[in-house]
């Protein structure tokens, strides 16, 4: 498969991610964000709630005083925790068909997709941002290919674009909150998405031989599946941090 190719299917896989990645840092359902700025007199009083939410606010959550304290590397770590197990359960799902399952790439097309969200938020927290750089670390990171990327003329440009907003779904519309099930359905879109390189996804970090077996079985299979994507994110995510270093 060309550089041209897999450019081609994660150019909008990119932008996609976008919107996805913006609502779950910006979603403030409990205000978070006002209250770390807000500035209370020195007689008011304090009720429960406001308690509450104000050791809310010290929690490492994007948007709050403690998150914006942290280093980049443990920014990282904290949508490799939250966000990645909820990816990785996404792609564990179609394990239950065990050694069934591996006769369509869905699994792998999951588990590459649930990586790459993951991916171009570790490099947003490092301040990488251009489109270009961030296909050439998932190109690096899960297909293990040093690609080639060329801006794209106007009419492929306007078609990644409409590719991204099919992909994206409802989370592109104004004032939508981003909940577990249209994240899920998001991560799902972006996951056939990947099927245009169905090639390169067996490529992307996985677990090791003892993953790969319990995978086969059916049932239990989800379990195997989810602990060697659970191991691959994890890989994934150190191999992007060396990258983003050193850059």
């Amino acid at each position: 498969m060309s550089d041209a190719a897999v450019v081609a299917a994660l150019r909008p896989f990119v932008r996609a991610t976008r919107p996805v990645l913006a609502g779950l840092r910006d979603t403030d359902p409990f205000g978070l964000r006002a209250r770390v700025t807000e500035e209370q007199g020195p007689d008011h009083e304090r009720s429960v709630r406001e308690k509450v939410l104000d050791f809310l606010a010290s929690v490492e959550v994007p948007g709050t005083a403690a998150w914006a304290s942290m280093q980049p590397a443990e920014r990282s770590r904290w949508w490799v925790r939250r966000v990645g197990r909820f990816t990785t359960l996404i792609a564990a799902i179609p394990g239950i068909g065990g050694v069934l399952a591996k006769r369509l790439p869905v699994s792998s097309a999951l588990g590459a997709a649930g990586q790459g969200l993951v991916l171009v938020a570790i490099a947003g927290e490092h301040g990488v941002h251009d489109e270009d750089e961030l296909i050439g670390l998932l190109g690096a990171v899960l297909f293990r290919r040093e690609l080639t990327v060329d801006r794209p003329d106007a009419a492929a440009d306007r078609a990644a674009d409409d590719r991204a907003a099919e992909l994206t779904g409802d989370l592109a519309e104004p004032d939508t909150r981003p909940t577990l099930q249209r994240i899920g359905s998001a991560v799902w879109r972006l996951g056939r998405a990947l099927f245009a390189v169905e090639a390169e996804l067996d490529k992307h970090p996985h677990g090791n031989w003892f993953h790969s077996a319990l995978s086969n079985l059916p049932v239990v299979g989800a379990v195997g599946k989810y602990l060697g994507e659970w191991s691959g994110l994890k890989r994934a995510a150190r191999e992007a941090e060396k990258r983003l270093k050193v850059a």
